[in-house]
């Protein structure tokens, strides 16, 4: 598999090289609206600095990795579905669910490969989960807790994209960009309609930063199960990891994951195990591995774009609700 990344100075770019390379992919160039970044990142890693957008299409990678400033990342998506090309859209593609509506539009008039890389999908609770429901032994689900806290918010100015942290660019704080991945969780497993019940978003302890720095939403599926959402730049480190968790709880098992450790629980046969363990950091090699599969099998992305602006869409209520 080919793959080209555009837009290294995205904070994910790193993990997006490392995923590709442990699928055993071709980098067959990099690129970035800095052309300057673009050539560093290219030295430090051994692959090809491409000069601009234009020859990243014409290289025709089986697949073009995009990351980038909200503002441009919709245009360079057009341009990737317009080419036939198929497309992985790393976030925030957008500050809001709406300017997504064209991208989508474009991507279904053109039955266009359109994969969002929410890796979580891929940990180890969501995955003994659904063969826990393959196999008939889940059980209704009750609830369900997704934390995702990680340092202050001036980590993005210390790795160059202070926009993050910018409203009017990203869309909003902690809840829009980490707790993203928790909102899509519970969408990802609710039966029927996930409506939400509450929202609360505030700055607990960065006060002086114009967005959230921690919020905590409550939201409910047709068939009464729970689930709580949290995300936060309220950990006291800036080191990677933060504070994690991925919480199901269902009639016949109890699954949590930690990131660094895994435990499912079951009442059928009274087992507990200890789950292969993948860390957060890591878990896009496996979004990136099904990704190259459904490619190769002409088959529809795990996550695709009408995922992701589900997702967003139900933050931004959860914004509007919380008064924000």
């Amino acid at each position: 598999m080919k793959i080209l990344l555009a837009g290294t100075s995205h904070w994910h770019a790193a993990m997006h090289l490392d995923a590709a390379r442990w699928c055993g992919a071709e980098i067959v160039g990099v690129w970035d609206e800095s052309a300057g970044h673009a050539r560093g990142f290219a030295l430090r890693n051994a692959v090809v600095a491409i000069e601009s957008f234009d020859e990243v299409l014409h290289r025709r990678p089986d697949v073009i990795l995009l990351m980038g400033h909200p503002h441009q990342v919709p245009a360079r998506a057009r341009s990737i579905i317009e080419a036939g090309i198929p497309l992985i859209l790393e976030k925030p593609a957008a500050p809001a669910a709406a300017p997504l509506a064209e991208m989508q539009y474009l991507a279904h008039e053109n039955r266009a490969f359109v994969a969002v890389p929410l890796p979580n999908r891929f940990g180890p609770a969501v995955t003994a989960f659904e063969r826990l429901r393959s196999e008939n032994r889940a059980g209704k689900i009750a609830h369900g807790h997704f934390r995702v806290v990680n340092g202050p918010p001036e980590r993005y100015a210390e790795d160059g994209v202070s926009w993050v942290t910018d409203p009017a660019i990203g869309g909003g704080g902690a809840l829009r960009n980490l707790g993203i991945h928790g909102v899509d969780a519970a969408l990802s497993l609710a039966t029927g309609k996930l409506s939400l019940k509450s929202a609360s978003i505030g700055n607990r302890i960065h006060a002086s930063s114009p967005v959230e720095d921690y919020a905590l939403l409550i939201l409910e599926d047709e068939s009464g199960a729970v689930f709580t959402v949290e995300a936060g730049y309220t950990f006291a480190s800036m080191l990677p990891g933060g504070d994690f968790e991925w919480r199901i709880v269902s009639a016949n098992a109890t699954l949590i994951d930690r990131g660094d450790t895994a435990t499912c629980w079951t009442l059928d046969d009274k087992a507990k195990v200890d789950l292969p363990v993948e860390l957060p950091a890591t878990r896009y090699r496996l979004c990136m591995h099904d990704t190259f599969r459904r490619l190769a099998t002409n088959t529809p992305p795990a996550i695709s774009i009408d995922d992701y602006a589900a997702a967003m869409s139900m933050i931004d209520a959860a914004y509007l609700k919380a008064g924000r």
